[in-house]
């Protein structure tokens, strides 16, 4: 583990020189990159940003919520254009079944959930699954732009607060204990749903 995160320091460092150039849009570039491409370290590096200029941290969190829709748009596109066919060549049909479920149900929040979470949650999966079943573009961009930002956002004050190694202990803690934070989120989230539900229909009702 010392050896993989002696890499990914090395690796962070050398985009954060890559970036230099473009001053405060390095943010926005990175995330692009990472929605569009794989293997960039969006965290480690809006971590960096913020730390280092935590005056401009809405700045920060909204350049790499943006850079991150936009970067997912050419993904939007090649579901919407390859079909089912491109969803299921890339999951299980049980997890196949289980997304189109929760599009159909909850559509905003099928998606806006994923964008939430940090790695290794497969976001990209769920991406495609906007697209094939059909999400309409504007709330595919609203989904994620809100996820986005709660993400972003959460990770800039946890950084302030703990300081840039945050990212390296969220990343390890996630990886063990992905499945319960999995769980304890969608909880959250269905207790919110029920909450709303009722009150609607209260509200009817009267």
């Amino acid at each position: 583990m010392k050896t993989i995160g002696h890499i990914l320091a090395k690796y962070t460092a050398w985009i954060l020189h890559l970036l230099t150039p473009l001053g405060i849009w390095g943010v926005f570039a990175i995330a692009f990159a990472d929605s569009a491409l794989l293997g960039m370290p969006v965290d480690a590096i809006v971590a960096f940003y913020v730390y280092q200029d935590h005056r401009r941290l809405l700045f920060y969190v909204v350049m790499a919520a943006l850079g991150s829709v936009i970067g997912s748009i050419p993904l939007y596109i090649i579901g919407y254009l390859g079909g089912e066919k491109v969803l299921r060549k890339r999951i299980s049909e049980e997890r196949f079944l289980r997304i189109h479920r929760s599009f159909e149900e909850h559509e905003f929040w099928a998606l806006m959930f994923p964008a939430m979470l940090p790695p290794p949650m497969p976001f990209k999966i769920f991406v495609l699954g906007a697209a094939v079943f059909e999400m309409r573009f504007r709330d595919f961009v609203a989904a994620m732009f809100a996820g986005r930002c709660v993400r972003f956002l959460v990770l800039s004050l946890l950084t302030l607060w703990f300081g840039p190694q945050i990212v390296g202990l969220m990343g390890t803690v996630l990886r063990q204990h992905f499945g319960w934070l999995l769980g304890g989120v969608a909880g959250g989230v269905l207790v919110w749903l029920l909450m709303r539900r009722s009150r609607s229909r209260k509200l009817q009702t009267r």
